[in-house]
């Protein structure tokens, strides 16, 4: 695992300097209905509403239509028996910030309110080196929104990249389990937990999971949204 874990680090790096990512980063364009993905398969007029609200990691990034986190966990969800629609809500290289600044756009264009939402976001807070107290203080008016509407959450956290160094990972990291258990919420740990430092499951930038990556993490995260909605 610790292997894994350097190789992370540099590949991490590697894709932080390659994408010129800093806080001088102009800010992200204003929210508009093209950046939202659409729902994964026709609305499901009986079954669960699933909102999957993210970045890249759940945007599908560089994989063909269908092979994303949203469709792939729709249908581990109906071969579960769980009759439910996934909408992808994931937009690629959004920060905290952004996701906090097109939440209540994303919710409020909906049919309904969803039975569930997954939330899954800071991973480019962390590439670019943004303060964790900002990107805590982002998810917490994230999951306060989602609660103060009464949308019951999972949150799929991210680990900071050892080359941010140990200062930054004690910072960072505890945000995510800290903040579930503030807000009640359930917790998927580490997003990449399965397919971090595994060539064979990853596209060539070795962060973003392939199409045979993504039914790894769907099959850790699906059983998990499957006991949620049914309970």
């Amino acid at each position: 695992m610790a292997g894994k874990w350097m190789q992370y680090g540099a590949l991490t790096l590697i894709v932080h300097l390659a994408s010129g990512c800093s806080e001088q980063k102009p800010a992200p364009p204003p929210v508009t209905n093209s950046m939202l993905a659409a729902p994964a398969t026709t609305p499901v007029a009986d079954g669960k509403l699933v909102v999957a609200f993210g970045d890249s990691l759940y945007a599908g990034y560089n994989l063909d239509q269908g092979k994303g986190l949203a469709p792939v966990l729709e249908q581990a969800l109906v071969a579960r028996g769980v009759k439910a629609q996934v909408v992808n809500a994931g937009v690629s290289g959004d920060t905290t910030a952004a996701g906090l600044a097109r939440l209540a756009f994303t919710l409020d264009g909906l049919a309904r309110k969803p039975d569930l939402i997954l939330v899954g976001l800071g991973g480019n807070d962390m590439l670019r080196g943004l303060s964790p107290a900002e990107t805590r203080t982002n998810l917490n008016a994230i999951l306060a929104e989602l609660k103060k509407r009464g949308i019951p959450m999972i949150l799929t956290g991210m680990l900071a990249s050892p080359n941010m160094g140990p200062d930054y990972a004690a910072a960072f990291n505890p945000i995510y389990p800290e903040l579930a258990k503030q807000y009640g919420a359930t917790l998927y740990p580490f997003m990449l937990e399965g397919v971090i430092g595994q060539r064979a499951l990853l596209l060539p930038d070795g962060i973003h999971p392939n199409d045979k990556g993504v039914p790894i993490i769907v099959g850790r995260l699906a059983p998990m949204v499957a006991k949620q909605l049914r309970g």
